[in-house]
Protein backbone atom coordinates (compact mmCIF):
# COMPACT_ATOMS: atom_id res chain seq x y z
CA UNK A 1 0.00 0.00 0.00
CA UNK A 2 1.31 3.45 -0.89
CA UNK A 3 1.61 6.11 1.78
CA UNK A 4 0.00 9.48 1.19
CA UNK A 5 3.37 11.07 0.40
CA UNK A 6 4.20 8.31 -2.13
CA UNK A 7 0.87 8.85 -3.86
CA UNK A 8 1.42 12.61 -3.97
CA UNK A 9 4.89 12.16 -5.45
CA UNK A 10 3.61 9.78 -8.12
CA UNK A 11 0.78 12.16 -8.96
CA UNK A 12 3.20 15.01 -9.37
CA UNK A 13 5.38 12.94 -11.69
CA UNK A 14 2.46 11.70 -13.78
CA UNK A 15 1.95 13.22 -17.18
CA UNK A 16 0.18 12.04 -20.29
CA UNK A 17 2.64 10.43 -22.65
CA UNK A 18 1.54 11.80 -26.02
CA UNK A 19 3.78 9.49 -28.04
CA UNK A 20 2.57 6.41 -26.17
CA UNK A 21 -1.00 7.51 -26.81
CA UNK A 22 -0.17 7.85 -30.51
CA UNK A 23 1.33 4.35 -30.59
CA UNK A 24 -1.78 3.01 -28.86
CA UNK A 25 -3.97 4.69 -31.47
CA UNK A 26 -1.98 3.13 -34.33
CA UNK A 27 -2.36 -0.34 -32.85
CA UNK A 28 -6.04 0.28 -32.07
CA UNK A 29 -6.64 1.19 -35.72
CA UNK A 30 -4.88 -2.00 -36.83
CA UNK A 31 -7.37 -4.00 -34.79
CA UNK A 32 -10.34 -1.85 -35.79
CA UNK A 33 -9.63 -2.35 -39.50
CA UNK A 34 -11.27 -5.72 -38.98
CA UNK A 35 -14.44 -3.72 -39.51
CA UNK A 36 -14.13 -4.42 -43.24
CA UNK A 37 -13.31 -8.13 -43.06
CA UNK A 38 -16.84 -9.40 -43.50
CA UNK A 39 -17.64 -6.69 -46.03
CA UNK A 40 -14.71 -7.81 -48.20
CA UNK A 41 -15.93 -11.41 -48.07
CA UNK A 42 -19.46 -10.50 -49.13
CA UNK A 43 -18.21 -8.01 -51.72
CA UNK A 44 -16.07 -10.64 -53.44
CA UNK A 45 -18.82 -13.25 -53.23
CA UNK A 46 -21.91 -11.23 -54.12
CA UNK A 47 -20.77 -8.07 -55.93
CA UNK A 48 -17.99 -9.61 -58.04
CA UNK A 49 -19.49 -13.11 -58.19
CA UNK A 50 -16.24 -14.92 -57.42
CA UNK A 51 -16.19 -18.63 -56.64
CA UNK A 52 -14.84 -20.02 -53.35
CA UNK A 53 -11.58 -21.05 -55.05
CA UNK A 54 -11.13 -17.60 -56.58
CA UNK A 55 -11.77 -15.83 -53.26
CA UNK A 56 -9.29 -18.09 -51.44
CA UNK A 57 -6.65 -17.43 -54.09
CA UNK A 58 -7.24 -13.67 -53.95
CA UNK A 59 -6.91 -13.69 -50.15
CA UNK A 60 -3.58 -15.47 -50.46
CA UNK A 61 -2.30 -12.90 -52.95
CA UNK A 62 -3.38 -10.07 -50.63
CA UNK A 63 -1.11 -11.54 -47.94
CA UNK A 64 2.02 -10.95 -50.05
CA UNK A 65 2.90 -7.55 -48.49
CA UNK A 66 3.24 -9.23 -45.10
CA UNK A 67 5.77 -11.76 -46.37
CA UNK A 68 8.39 -9.02 -46.81
CA UNK A 69 7.62 -7.00 -43.68
CA UNK A 70 11.32 -6.67 -42.65
CA UNK A 71 11.89 -4.80 -45.91
CA UNK A 72 9.76 -1.87 -44.77
CA UNK A 73 11.85 -1.33 -41.68
CA UNK A 74 15.03 -1.47 -43.75
CA UNK A 75 13.66 1.09 -46.22
CA UNK A 76 12.59 3.37 -43.39
CA UNK A 77 16.03 3.17 -41.79
CA UNK A 78 17.96 3.63 -45.04
CA UNK A 79 15.92 6.23 -46.94
CA UNK A 80 14.70 9.11 -44.75
CA UNK A 81 12.03 11.38 -46.22
CA UNK A 82 12.58 15.04 -45.51
CA UNK A 83 15.24 14.02 -43.04
CA UNK A 84 12.91 11.79 -40.95
CA UNK A 85 12.66 8.01 -40.79
CA UNK A 86 9.34 7.24 -39.07
CA UNK A 87 6.72 9.97 -39.34
CA UNK A 88 6.66 10.36 -43.16
CA UNK A 89 6.29 6.63 -43.71
CA UNK A 90 3.43 6.43 -41.21
CA UNK A 91 1.64 9.30 -42.95
CA UNK A 92 2.20 7.90 -46.46
CA UNK A 93 1.16 4.37 -45.51
CA UNK A 94 -2.01 5.62 -43.81
CA UNK A 95 -2.94 7.74 -46.84
CA UNK A 96 -2.35 4.71 -49.04
CA UNK A 97 -4.73 2.69 -46.87
CA UNK A 98 -7.44 5.33 -47.01
CA UNK A 99 -7.17 5.57 -50.80
CA UNK A 100 -7.33 1.78 -51.13
CA UNK A 101 -10.52 1.52 -49.07
CA UNK A 102 -12.12 4.46 -50.91
CA UNK A 103 -11.38 2.63 -54.15
CA UNK A 104 -13.10 -0.46 -52.74
CA UNK A 105 -16.12 1.72 -51.97
CA UNK A 106 -16.35 3.67 -55.23
CA UNK A 107 -14.12 2.34 -57.99
CA UNK A 108 -13.53 -1.41 -57.79
CA UNK A 109 -15.69 -3.38 -60.20
CA UNK A 110 -13.38 -6.22 -61.33
CA UNK A 111 -11.44 -9.00 -59.57
CA UNK A 112 -8.12 -7.49 -60.71
CA UNK A 113 -9.02 -4.08 -59.27
CA UNK A 114 -10.14 -5.75 -56.03
CA UNK A 115 -6.86 -7.66 -55.78
CA UNK A 116 -4.86 -4.46 -56.24
CA UNK A 117 -6.96 -2.44 -53.78
CA UNK A 118 -6.93 -5.14 -51.08
CA UNK A 119 -3.22 -5.68 -51.64
CA UNK A 120 -2.53 -1.96 -51.19
CA UNK A 121 -4.64 -1.91 -48.02
CA UNK A 122 -2.62 -4.87 -46.73
CA UNK A 123 0.62 -3.09 -47.68
CA UNK A 124 -0.53 -0.01 -45.76
CA UNK A 125 -1.10 -1.95 -42.53
CA UNK A 126 2.09 -4.01 -42.90
CA UNK A 127 4.21 -0.89 -43.40
CA UNK A 128 2.67 1.06 -40.51
CA UNK A 129 2.99 -2.02 -38.31
CA UNK A 130 6.70 -2.34 -39.10
CA UNK A 131 7.31 1.34 -38.38
CA UNK A 132 5.35 1.29 -35.13
CA UNK A 133 7.08 -1.90 -34.00
CA UNK A 134 10.39 -0.07 -34.50
CA UNK A 135 9.12 2.74 -32.27
CA UNK A 136 8.13 0.22 -29.60
CA UNK A 137 11.60 -1.35 -29.76
CA UNK A 138 13.19 2.08 -29.32
CA UNK A 139 11.06 2.82 -26.29
CA UNK A 140 11.57 -0.67 -24.85
CA UNK A 141 15.30 -0.03 -24.58
CA UNK A 142 14.60 2.65 -21.98
CA UNK A 143 12.27 0.45 -19.93
CA UNK A 144 13.35 -0.43 -16.44
CA UNK A 145 13.90 -4.10 -15.66
CA UNK A 146 10.73 -4.17 -13.61
CA UNK A 147 8.72 -2.81 -16.52
CA UNK A 148 10.20 -5.14 -19.15
CA UNK A 149 7.49 -6.40 -21.47
CA UNK A 150 4.93 -3.75 -20.50
CA UNK A 151 5.07 -2.04 -23.91
CA UNK A 152 4.28 -5.23 -25.78
CA UNK A 153 1.45 -6.00 -23.38
CA UNK A 154 0.20 -2.47 -24.00
CA UNK A 155 0.29 -2.93 -27.79
CA UNK A 156 -1.47 -6.31 -27.55
CA UNK A 157 -4.19 -4.68 -25.47
CA UNK A 158 -4.64 -1.83 -27.96
CA UNK A 159 -4.97 -4.20 -30.92
CA UNK A 160 -7.38 -6.43 -28.98
CA UNK A 161 -9.60 -3.51 -28.00
CA UNK A 162 -9.72 -2.35 -31.62
CA UNK A 163 -10.51 -5.83 -32.94
CA UNK A 164 -13.20 -6.54 -30.37
CA UNK A 165 -14.84 -3.14 -30.78
CA UNK A 166 -15.14 -3.61 -34.54
CA UNK A 167 -16.08 -7.30 -34.56
CA UNK A 168 -19.86 -7.02 -34.20
CA UNK A 169 -20.10 -3.48 -35.57
CA UNK A 170 -18.75 -4.60 -38.96
CA UNK A 171 -21.55 -7.12 -39.40
CA UNK A 172 -24.17 -4.71 -38.04
CA UNK A 173 -23.28 -1.93 -40.50
CA UNK A 174 -22.96 -4.37 -43.38
CA UNK A 175 -26.41 -5.82 -42.67
CA UNK A 176 -28.09 -2.41 -42.70
CA UNK A 177 -26.16 -0.22 -45.14
CA UNK A 178 -24.07 -2.53 -47.33
CA UNK A 179 -20.44 -2.85 -48.28
CA UNK A 180 -19.96 0.68 -49.60
CA UNK A 181 -20.72 2.30 -46.25
CA UNK A 182 -18.45 -0.17 -44.44
CA UNK A 183 -15.57 0.59 -46.82
CA UNK A 184 -16.12 4.35 -46.46
CA UNK A 185 -15.99 4.11 -42.67
CA UNK A 186 -12.91 1.91 -42.90
CA UNK A 187 -11.23 4.48 -45.17
CA UNK A 188 -11.43 7.02 -42.35
CA UNK A 189 -9.57 4.83 -39.85
CA UNK A 190 -6.06 5.10 -41.39
CA UNK A 191 -6.39 8.90 -41.26
CA UNK A 192 -6.23 8.57 -37.48
CA UNK A 193 -2.80 7.01 -37.93
CA UNK A 194 -1.70 9.96 -40.06
CA UNK A 195 -2.78 12.32 -37.30
CA UNK A 196 -1.10 10.21 -34.62
CA UNK A 197 2.16 10.28 -36.61
CA UNK A 198 2.66 13.94 -35.74
CA UNK A 199 2.77 13.01 -32.04
CA UNK A 200 5.67 10.63 -32.67
CA UNK A 201 9.07 11.81 -31.45
CA UNK A 202 10.99 11.33 -34.70
CA UNK A 203 14.56 12.66 -34.57
CA UNK A 204 15.95 13.94 -37.85
CA UNK A 205 18.34 11.64 -39.69
CA UNK A 206 21.14 14.21 -39.36
CA UNK A 207 20.88 14.24 -35.60
CA UNK A 208 21.17 10.44 -35.59
CA UNK A 209 24.21 10.27 -37.89
CA UNK A 210 26.71 10.01 -35.07
CA UNK A 211 24.76 7.16 -33.48
CA UNK A 212 24.49 5.39 -36.81
CA UNK A 213 28.19 5.79 -37.50
CA UNK A 214 29.00 4.32 -34.12
CA UNK A 215 27.05 1.17 -34.97
CA UNK A 216 28.60 0.59 -38.39
CA UNK A 217 31.38 -1.70 -37.10
CA UNK A 218 28.71 -4.03 -35.67
CA UNK A 219 26.90 -4.63 -38.96
CA UNK A 220 29.29 -7.37 -40.02
CA UNK A 221 28.93 -9.03 -36.65
CA UNK A 222 25.13 -8.85 -36.86
CA UNK A 223 25.18 -10.36 -40.35
CA UNK A 224 27.39 -13.16 -39.03
CA UNK A 225 24.92 -13.75 -36.17
CA UNK A 226 22.03 -13.86 -38.62
CA UNK A 227 23.76 -16.46 -40.80
CA UNK A 228 24.72 -18.45 -37.72
CA UNK A 229 21.13 -18.37 -36.50
CA UNK A 230 19.71 -19.67 -39.79
CA UNK A 231 22.25 -22.49 -39.91
CA UNK A 232 21.51 -23.53 -36.34
CA UNK A 233 19.18 -26.49 -35.95
CA UNK A 234 17.90 -24.88 -32.79
CA UNK A 235 16.22 -22.25 -34.95
CA UNK A 236 15.60 -23.62 -38.44
CA UNK A 237 14.10 -26.93 -37.30
CA UNK A 238 11.37 -25.29 -35.17
CA UNK A 239 10.85 -22.73 -37.95
CA UNK A 240 10.42 -25.51 -40.51
CA UNK A 241 7.93 -27.33 -38.29
CA UNK A 242 5.89 -24.16 -37.74
CA UNK A 243 5.91 -23.49 -41.49
CA UNK A 244 4.52 -26.95 -42.21
CA UNK A 245 1.97 -26.56 -39.42
CA UNK A 246 0.74 -23.26 -40.86
CA UNK A 247 0.90 -24.28 -44.54
CA UNK A 248 -1.67 -27.08 -44.42
CA UNK A 249 -4.63 -26.32 -46.72
CA UNK A 250 -7.60 -24.32 -45.47
CA UNK A 251 -11.30 -24.81 -46.23
CA UNK A 252 -12.35 -21.58 -44.53
CA UNK A 253 -13.40 -19.73 -47.69
CA UNK A 254 -15.48 -22.62 -49.03
CA UNK A 255 -17.07 -23.01 -45.61
CA UNK A 256 -17.90 -19.29 -45.57
CA UNK A 257 -19.78 -19.73 -48.86
CA UNK A 258 -21.62 -22.72 -47.40
CA UNK A 259 -22.72 -20.90 -44.26
CA UNK A 260 -23.97 -17.86 -46.18
CA UNK A 261 -25.41 -19.40 -49.36
CA UNK A 262 -26.62 -22.73 -47.99
CA UNK A 263 -27.35 -22.04 -44.31
CA UNK A 264 -28.36 -18.41 -44.81
CA UNK A 265 -26.16 -16.85 -42.12
CA UNK A 266 -26.48 -13.07 -42.41
CA UNK A 267 -23.70 -10.49 -41.82
CA UNK A 268 -24.96 -9.46 -38.39
CA UNK A 269 -24.85 -13.02 -37.12
CA UNK A 270 -21.37 -13.51 -38.58
CA UNK A 271 -20.34 -10.32 -36.79
CA UNK A 272 -21.65 -11.84 -33.58
CA UNK A 273 -19.60 -14.98 -34.23
CA UNK A 274 -16.53 -12.87 -34.87
CA UNK A 275 -17.04 -10.94 -31.64
CA UNK A 276 -17.49 -14.16 -29.68
CA UNK A 277 -14.39 -15.77 -31.21
CA UNK A 278 -12.33 -12.63 -30.52
CA UNK A 279 -13.24 -12.91 -26.85
CA UNK A 280 -12.65 -16.66 -26.95
CA UNK A 281 -9.16 -16.00 -28.28
CA UNK A 282 -8.42 -13.93 -25.17
CA UNK A 283 -9.69 -16.82 -23.06
CA UNK A 284 -7.24 -19.09 -24.87
CA UNK A 285 -4.37 -16.70 -24.11
CA UNK A 286 -5.39 -16.58 -20.45
CA UNK A 287 -5.56 -20.39 -20.20
CA UNK A 288 -2.10 -20.69 -21.71
CA UNK A 289 -0.61 -18.03 -19.42
CA UNK A 290 -2.35 -19.39 -16.33
CA UNK A 291 -2.01 -23.14 -16.72
CA UNK A 292 0.11 -24.21 -19.69
CA UNK A 293 3.27 -22.10 -19.74
CA UNK A 294 5.16 -24.86 -17.96
CA UNK A 295 3.89 -27.64 -20.25
CA UNK A 296 6.47 -28.85 -22.83
CA UNK A 297 5.83 -27.52 -26.33
CA UNK A 298 5.67 -30.93 -27.94
CA UNK A 299 2.89 -32.00 -25.61
CA UNK A 300 0.89 -28.79 -26.22
CA UNK A 301 1.19 -29.17 -30.00
CA UNK A 302 0.31 -32.86 -29.91
CA UNK A 303 -2.85 -32.54 -27.85
CA UNK A 304 -4.13 -29.26 -29.27
CA UNK A 305 -3.64 -30.57 -32.82
CA UNK A 306 -5.44 -33.83 -32.05
CA UNK A 307 -8.28 -32.05 -30.25
CA UNK A 308 -8.63 -29.36 -32.93
CA UNK A 309 -8.67 -31.99 -35.69
CA UNK A 310 -11.39 -33.99 -33.96
CA UNK A 311 -13.44 -30.88 -33.26
CA UNK A 312 -12.87 -29.63 -36.79
CA UNK A 313 -14.47 -32.79 -38.11
CA UNK A 314 -17.69 -31.74 -36.39
CA UNK A 315 -18.15 -29.46 -39.40
CA UNK A 316 -19.32 -32.61 -41.17
CA UNK A 317 -22.31 -32.65 -38.83
CA UNK A 318 -23.24 -29.17 -40.01
CA UNK A 319 -22.55 -29.93 -43.69
CA UNK A 320 -24.73 -33.05 -43.64
CA UNK A 321 -27.39 -31.27 -41.51
CA UNK A 322 -27.16 -34.03 -38.91
CA UNK A 323 -27.39 -31.37 -36.21
CA UNK A 324 -30.93 -30.61 -37.30
CA UNK A 325 -32.00 -34.19 -36.71
CA UNK A 326 -30.46 -33.85 -33.25
CA UNK A 327 -32.55 -30.75 -32.62
CA UNK A 328 -29.58 -28.35 -32.66
CA UNK A 329 -30.02 -25.12 -34.62
CA UNK A 330 -27.41 -24.38 -37.29
CA UNK A 331 -26.44 -21.07 -35.73
CA UNK A 332 -25.99 -22.36 -32.21
CA UNK A 333 -23.99 -25.34 -33.45
CA UNK A 334 -21.71 -23.16 -35.57
CA UNK A 335 -21.18 -20.62 -32.79
CA UNK A 336 -20.31 -23.22 -30.15
CA UNK A 337 -18.03 -25.09 -32.52
CA UNK A 338 -16.19 -21.90 -33.48
CA UNK A 339 -15.66 -20.87 -29.85
CA UNK A 340 -14.10 -24.18 -28.86
CA UNK A 341 -11.87 -24.29 -31.93
CA UNK A 342 -10.69 -20.73 -31.33
CA UNK A 343 -9.68 -21.44 -27.74
CA UNK A 344 -7.81 -24.60 -28.74
CA UNK A 345 -6.12 -22.88 -31.67
CA UNK A 346 -4.97 -19.91 -29.61
CA UNK A 347 -3.54 -22.20 -26.94
CA UNK A 348 -1.52 -23.95 -29.65
CA UNK A 349 -0.40 -20.69 -31.21
CA UNK A 350 0.80 -18.88 -28.09
CA UNK A 351 3.91 -21.05 -27.54
CA UNK A 352 4.82 -20.45 -31.19
CA UNK A 353 5.00 -16.71 -30.59
CA UNK A 354 6.91 -17.10 -27.36
CA UNK A 355 9.39 -19.55 -28.87
CA UNK A 356 9.95 -17.40 -31.96
CA UNK A 357 10.79 -14.41 -29.79
CA UNK A 358 12.92 -16.30 -27.27
CA UNK A 359 15.07 -18.14 -29.81
CA UNK A 360 16.36 -14.95 -31.43
CA UNK A 361 20.04 -14.32 -30.57
CA UNK A 362 20.92 -11.13 -28.77
CA UNK A 363 21.66 -8.24 -31.10
CA UNK A 364 19.43 -9.38 -33.97
CA UNK A 365 16.19 -10.00 -32.09
CA UNK A 366 13.99 -7.66 -34.11
CA UNK A 367 15.39 -8.66 -37.51
CA UNK A 368 15.25 -12.41 -36.93
CA UNK A 369 11.79 -12.30 -35.37
CA UNK A 370 10.48 -10.29 -38.31
CA UNK A 371 11.98 -12.87 -40.67
CA UNK A 372 10.38 -15.71 -38.71
CA UNK A 373 7.02 -13.95 -38.90
CA UNK A 374 7.51 -13.52 -42.65
CA UNK A 375 8.11 -17.26 -42.96
CA UNK A 376 4.85 -17.87 -41.13
CA UNK A 377 3.03 -15.44 -43.39
CA UNK A 378 4.39 -17.27 -46.44
CA UNK A 379 2.99 -20.44 -44.87
CA UNK A 380 -0.39 -18.72 -44.50
CA UNK A 381 -0.27 -17.78 -48.17
CA UNK A 382 0.48 -21.41 -49.06
CA UNK A 383 -2.43 -22.52 -46.90
CA UNK A 384 -4.90 -20.39 -48.81
CA UNK A 385 -3.50 -21.32 -52.23
CA UNK A 386 -3.55 -25.04 -51.41
CA UNK A 387 -7.10 -24.64 -50.14
CA UNK A 388 -8.06 -22.81 -53.34
CA UNK A 389 -6.58 -25.60 -55.45
CA UNK A 390 -8.42 -28.32 -53.53
CA UNK A 391 -11.67 -26.34 -53.66
CA UNK A 392 -11.41 -26.02 -57.44
CA UNK A 393 -10.33 -29.65 -57.91
CA UNK A 394 -13.29 -30.95 -55.88
CA UNK A 395 -15.74 -28.75 -57.78
CA UNK A 396 -16.99 -26.82 -54.74
CA UNK A 397 -18.70 -23.65 -55.97
CA UNK A 398 -21.04 -21.03 -54.58
CA UNK A 399 -24.02 -23.36 -55.23
CA UNK A 400 -22.49 -26.85 -55.35
CA UNK A 401 -21.41 -28.14 -51.93
CA UNK A 402 -21.70 -31.84 -52.70
CA UNK A 403 -17.98 -32.42 -52.16
CA UNK A 404 -17.50 -29.90 -49.36
CA UNK A 405 -17.41 -32.70 -46.82
CA UNK A 406 -14.41 -34.20 -48.65
CA UNK A 407 -12.64 -30.82 -48.63
CA UNK A 408 -13.26 -30.37 -44.90
CA UNK A 409 -12.13 -33.94 -44.21
CA UNK A 410 -8.88 -33.46 -46.16
CA UNK A 411 -8.04 -30.08 -44.64
CA UNK A 412 -8.68 -31.27 -41.10
CA UNK A 413 -6.71 -34.49 -41.45
CA UNK A 414 -3.85 -32.56 -43.05
CA UNK A 415 -3.33 -30.91 -39.67
CA UNK A 416 -1.93 -34.25 -38.50
CA UNK A 417 0.78 -34.33 -41.19
CA UNK A 418 3.41 -32.35 -39.21
CA UNK A 419 2.98 -34.41 -36.01
CA UNK A 420 5.65 -37.02 -36.88
CA UNK A 421 8.08 -34.08 -36.96
CA UNK A 422 7.36 -32.96 -33.39
CA UNK A 423 10.94 -33.87 -32.58
CA UNK A 424 11.98 -30.70 -34.41
CA UNK A 425 10.53 -28.69 -31.52
CA UNK A 426 12.40 -28.21 -28.23
CA UNK A 427 11.57 -30.70 -25.52
CA UNK A 428 11.32 -27.89 -22.99
CA UNK A 429 8.69 -25.25 -22.58
CA UNK A 430 9.00 -22.19 -24.80
CA UNK A 431 10.41 -20.16 -21.91
CA UNK A 432 13.09 -22.64 -20.85
CA UNK A 433 14.09 -23.11 -24.49
CA UNK A 434 15.11 -19.48 -24.42
CA UNK A 435 17.73 -20.20 -21.80
CA UNK A 436 19.86 -22.49 -23.98
CA UNK A 437 23.38 -21.03 -23.98
CA UNK A 438 24.56 -22.00 -27.45
CA UNK A 439 23.28 -18.85 -29.14
CA UNK A 440 23.87 -16.33 -26.32
CA UNK A 441 20.15 -15.74 -26.03
CA UNK A 442 18.70 -12.83 -24.09
CA UNK A 443 17.23 -13.55 -20.71
CA UNK A 444 13.58 -14.46 -21.02
CA UNK A 445 12.57 -11.88 -18.47
CA UNK A 446 13.96 -9.07 -20.60
CA UNK A 447 12.73 -10.26 -23.99
CA UNK A 448 9.92 -8.36 -25.65
CA UNK A 449 7.46 -10.82 -27.18
CA UNK A 450 6.19 -9.21 -30.41
CA UNK A 451 2.56 -9.24 -31.33
CA UNK A 452 1.10 -11.55 -33.89
CA UNK A 453 0.19 -9.66 -37.03
CA UNK A 454 -3.26 -10.09 -38.47
CA UNK A 455 -3.49 -9.95 -42.21
CA UNK A 456 -6.65 -11.76 -43.14
CA UNK A 457 -8.92 -9.73 -45.39
CA UNK A 458 -11.82 -12.12 -45.00
CA UNK A 459 -13.20 -13.58 -41.82
CA UNK A 460 -14.55 -17.10 -42.23
CA UNK A 461 -17.23 -18.30 -39.88
CA UNK A 462 -14.90 -20.88 -38.38
CA UNK A 463 -11.74 -19.41 -36.86
CA UNK A 464 -9.27 -22.27 -36.68
CA UNK A 465 -6.52 -19.91 -35.51
CA UNK A 466 -4.18 -20.67 -38.38
CA UNK A 467 -2.07 -17.60 -38.94
CA UNK A 468 -3.99 -15.34 -41.27
CA UNK A 469 -1.91 -12.38 -39.90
Amino acid sequence: MFSHSDWVNKSKNFRFDLELGAIALVYFVQGALGLAHLAVSFFLKDRLGLSPAEVASLVGIAMLPWTVKPLYGMISDSFPIGGYRRRPYLVLSSLLGSIAWLCMAMVVETPLAATIAIGLASLSVACSDAITDALVVQRARSESEGDAGSLQSFSWAAVSVGAISSAYFGGFVLERWGTQVVFEITAALPLLVAIAAFAIADLSAKSENSAIDSTQPNIGHQWHQLRQAFTSKQIWLPAAFIFLWQATPSADTAFFFFTTNELGFNPEFLGTVRLATSLAGLVGVWIFQRYLKSVPMRRIFLWTTLISTILGLTSLILITHTNRSLGIDDRWFSLGDSLILTVAGRIAYMPVLVLAARLCPEGIEATLFALLMSVMNVAGLCSYQLGAGLTHWLGVTDVNFANLWILVLITNLSNLVPLPLLGWLPEQTAVTAAREPQLSLTEASNTEVPRVETVAVTIPVRQTEKLTQ
